[in-house]
């Protein structure tokens, strides 16, 4: 395995981070809007719920494995 630079990872959690709040404010914008397209909102949704999953697997990274 790879040891992987704890900079570039926090990098890319910054990065993810804001993308998934910006999703979640253009998610809340759409949904107030009652001509939105259903389908937008559900491809944003799903796309937020990847980024979570990428962020929680960076955040993994992060922590040491830890020998039992």
């Amino acid at each position: 395995m790879i040891p992987e630079d704890p900079a570039r990872i926090a990098a890319q959690l910054v990065e993810l981070r804001v993308e998934h709040r910006d999703l979640d404010v253009a998610i809340a914008r759409m949904s107030a809007d009652t001509t939105a397209d259903e389908l937008a909102i559900k491809r944003l949704k799903k796309r937020k719920l990847r980024i979570k999953d990428m962020i929680a697997a960076l955040e993994s990274r992060l922590i040491p494995d830890l020998d039992a």
